[in-house]
């Protein structure tokens, strides 16, 4: 399940909407909201998304939540760590590797971690900059 896809059941259930109900009044399949839901479709278009907050009547931070929802919600990530460092690389390919054994508090705890770096949102710092300089 993606972040977006469980913000959506929540929202549904707290409607008591059934799915083959709200799908008939967006104009789309109930399998295809099932897919969403369940993270078996990617993101979401920006259109669909507008017409969901409309839907549940969201606006403001409720709205944007959902919309930031939905950018963090593409179930099939590439990254790209070309101009990086090797260390990126080890970690992406480690990650992928991995993402699978680990349990919801290390999920937890490295979002947190990811989440509190300052640079977040820019451009990533050359590779020597971010390496410390021997004493």
């Amino acid at each position: 399940m993606t972040p977006f896809g469980q913000k959506l059941r929540a929202l549904r259930a707290q409607r008591r909407l059934t799915l083959k109900q709200m799908a008939a009044d967006l104009q789309v399949s109930a399998a295809y909201l099932s897919a969403l839901e369940h993270g078996r479709r990617g993101r979401p278009s920006p259109g669909l998304v507008h017409q969901i907050n409309e839907y549940f009547g969201l606006i403001w931070d409720d709205a944007e939540e959902l919309a930031r929802l939905a950018r963090l919600s593409h179930p099939r990530i590439v990254v790209d760590t070309a101009g990086l460092g090797p260390q990126a690389t080890q970690l992406a390919n480690q990650l992928a590797r991995s993402i699978h054994r680990l349990n919801a508090e290390t999920v937890a705890k490295m979002l947190a971690l990811i989440e509190a770096e300052p640079n977040e949102g820019r451009a990533p710092a050359p590779a020597a900059a971010n390496e410390r300089k021997p004493r």
